[in-house]
């Protein structure tokens, strides 16, 4: 079983226990489910370049990323050292996430959060409005295409953003065009773990102009992003790098400063 499989797998288990502790209804009685929510694509488009830092303890390849990991510090340090967003890793079992890491996160920040998990069911949408998440996940390679649709559409209704996250060209033939805003690129290759940014030079060409195309995945310094932006990429999702470091927050402020000339 590919580490996909495992993971959906076990979250389908984790959802049908949720639902049975924490109703739908329950859900939208949390006071975030009725917050206005932030834009992640113009938050983005706003900075050059746009950056959504990560908050990671842990990945199924790599195991501990941050021993100390304190994810309302991180938070703090990536909003007030340029980060266009925040992502928040919320899988529990592979990722050490936690979904109330959003909640946590929320009152501290004033840009958008993205829930990075593996969405499979509409449940998750409702979970994620409701903890103060402005924007979800959709991953192409876990996902059929009227479920991407669908999902999508349900996301826009409660007022969240979807970055849909493909890794080759037949994951990109499953998106609609006219309906998605945001994709993410992701230059790993799931069969070998290998990371090449080239493969967001080569998809990018496949997508139309007026999407927003965020590179995901072995972006660690100036010369990546400056070689991606020449190529008419601009917006970046970054994470292990950045919980590596001492100070993730002036990780990014370094990085930032290095792209820019400061």
């Amino acid at each position: 079983m590919s580490i996909l499989n495992e993971i959906i797998l076990s979250t389908r288990q984790d959802i049908a226990e949720l639902k049975r502790i924490h109703s739908l209804s329950r859900l939208k009685d949390m006071p975030c489910y009725y917050q206005s929510n932030l834009s992640l694509a113009e938050s983005l488009s706003q900075k050059n370049p746009g950056i959504i830092a990560e908050i990671k303890k842990a990945s199924p390849s790599k195991g501990i990323i941050r021993k100390d990991f304190d994810h309302r510090s991180i938070a703090a340090g990536y909003a007030e050292n340029g980060a266009g967003a925040i992502s928040i890793l919320t899988e529990k079992k592979h990722f050490l996430g936690d979904i109330k890491y959003i909640s946590d996160v929320r009152p501290k920040i004033n840009i958008p959060i993205l829930r990075k998990d593996f969405i499979i069911d509409p449940y998750q949408l409702t979970e994620a409005k409701a903890y103060g998440a402005d924007a979800v996940l959709l991953i192409a390679a876990a996902l059929e295409p009227n479920q991407l649709h669908d999902f999508h559409d349900e996301a826009a209704e409660i007022g969240l953003d979807c970055l849909v996250e493909v890794h080759n060209e037949k994951e990109l033939e499953k998106l609609d065009f006219s309906q998605v805003r945001i994709i993410g690129i992701n230059n790993r290759n799931l069969s070998d773990f290998t990371v090449d940014i080239k493969t967001s030079i080569r998809l990018s060409s496949l997508i139309p102009k007026d999407i927003l195309i965020v590179s995901e995945s072995g972006i660690s310094n100036s010369s990546d992003i400056k070689e991606l932006m020449k190529q008419g990429i601009f917006s970046f999702l970054i994470g292990e790098s950045f919980m590596r470091a001492e100070s993730p927050g002036k990780a990014l402020k370094i990085l930032l400063g290095s792209v820019q000339g400061n």
